[in-house]
């Protein structure tokens, strides 16, 4: 699939098709030139039992947003490598908004990180650092070939 002209509506494009993206009411508002942004509307089904928006959630927008900003510079077939997140703070209202930023990138590699806060507020919530690669669609997964094979 091309990217469109619109550089924000392809990125909203391909949010769209993630089912999980859908459930928690992700949306992306800013996508290129190795920046993008995630917001999430807060609701009680995304937070933990003491009221607070649940780490998980918080890791979901982080890993999304730095793949997003990753393949902006990198092409739309991108992968995340791998991504920390520290919790500075919690949140129990509002909209969760994560903007990533590309810190280094070559060829088949981006490096990002992504400050976590509610809208409005200008302290960070959590900070995040991620990986990314190129896919190769035509690489064969080679951990394949060493698992066990059922009798």
């Amino acid at each position: 699939m091309e990217p469109p002209d619109d550089p924000l509506l392809f990125a909203q494009g391909v949010l769209a098709a993630q089912p999980f993206s859908e459930l928690i009411g992700a949306r992306i508002t800013e996508f290129g030139s190795g920046v993008a942004t995630i917001e999430v509307p807060i609701r009680d089904d995304l937070c933990q039992q003491f009221g607070f928006v649940h780490g998980g959630v918080w890791a979901y927008a982080a890993d999304n947003a730095i793949t997003f900003a990753a393949g902006s510079v990198l092409g739309p077939k991108v992968l995340t490598a791998g991504v920390s997140i520290d919790y500075l703070r919690p949140a129990r209202e509002g909209v969760l908004t994560v903007t990533a930023q590309v810190v280094h990138s070559s060829r088949r590699l981006a490096v990002c990180r992504a400050d976590l806060r509610v809208a409005g507020d200008s302290r960070l919530c959590a900070v995040a650092h991620g990986r990314v690669n190129v896919a190769d669609p035509g690489r064969r997964d080679e951990s394949a070939d060493k698992s066990p094979k059922p009798a």
